[in-house]
């Protein structure tokens, strides 16, 4: 192997029959993620046991994250707040800041949520560009960046100075410090010539995501691509969890371009069920939010 060429990584299957599998998390000793196409937020452990631990909006494009103090969080149409009775509250209005709902979300670790969204009817209308959206722990909301191509997955470094966000249509990562406000600033391409949907970030800096094709690849800023994991079906979202943190889950999927949202989520509804969680062996543990 050159110095310049990713070292090769082997996953392993942990759970299947998932119509589509996103917005993966480590929580509790399990991982948790919103089950599209059902409407279910499912946990499953290390040994493939799993169960539904809560419910999410029907359809695509919702993701779930938790508030230090351990509530629950879900987006969709709006972003909801699972109390300790079970209830579902709506967390914050967001109806002046965009109309169209909100796709992936973090929250870092001074209790700033980060949401977006994409800014037009995915599968329904022509492409606009979208935006991320800040919600301060004392339940303001306001908009901090826009003309994000398609926003997706989102993390937080480690020391809470910098939110890389993937911009799906434009096939990079995007950075932008953010400030003690929870401002976003210096907006910048962290790496590009990539398929990025859902990511995480490890202790050494680096982001796992994926490649633009069967693959999910763990690349640094700049670009330099570290490690590569062949896949036999597009990766939707990673996250680094386990005991240790350096279990890499892959959320996978037959997803076919040629179709349409619609058309792709009425073949994977009716069947076979073609979403998988994976896991591979990761070189560092998994650090930053979420």
């Amino acid at each position: 192997m050159s110095p310049h060429e990713p070292a090769a990584l082997e996953a392993q299957l942990l759970l299947t029959g998932l119509v589509i599998g996103e917005s993966p998390r480590w929580h509790d000793d399990h991982l948790w993620f919103a089950h599209w196409g059902t409407g279910e937020i499912v946990a499953v452990d290390l040994d493939g046991n799993s169960e539904v631990v809560g419910q999410g909006p029907p359809g695509l494009g919702w993701s779930i994250d938790w508030l230090p103090d351990g509530r629950l969080l879900v987006t969709g149409q709006e972003l909801m707040r699972r109390e300790p009775d079970g209830s579902m509250v709506r967390h914050a209005d967001l109806s002046a800041v965009a109309e169209h709902g909100w796709n992936e979300i973090v929250v870092d670790g001074r209790g700033n949520i980060y949401l977006n969204g994409v800014g037009f009817r995915f599968g329904e209308e022509e492409f606009q560009p979208g935006i991320i959206a800040l919600v301060t722990p004392d339940g303001s909301a306001r908009q901090v960046a826009d003309g994000i191509a398609f926003p997706n997955g989102m993390v937080v470094t480690p020391d809470n100075s910098t939110l890389i966000v993937s911009e799906s249509f434009a096939g990079r990562l995007t950075a932008f410090d953010i400030a003690a406000d929870g401002s976003l600033s210096n907006r910048r391409v962290w790496a590009d010539g990539l398929g990025p949907d859902g990511i995480c970030i490890d202790a050494e800096g680096a982001v796992w995501t994926g490649s633009g094709a069967n693959a999910c690849v763990r690349v640094r800023d700049g670009g330099e691509m570290l490690e590569r994991v062949e896949l036999d079906r597009a990766p939707f979202a990673c996250m680094l969890g386990g005991p240790d943190g350096r279990t890499l889950f892959v959320m996978a999927q037959e997803w076919r371009m040629s179709e349409s949202p619609a058309d792709n989520m009425a073949r994977l509804t009716k069947g076979p069920r073609t979403g998988r969680v994976l896991t591979v062996p990761a070189p560092a543990a998994g650090a930053g939010c979420p």
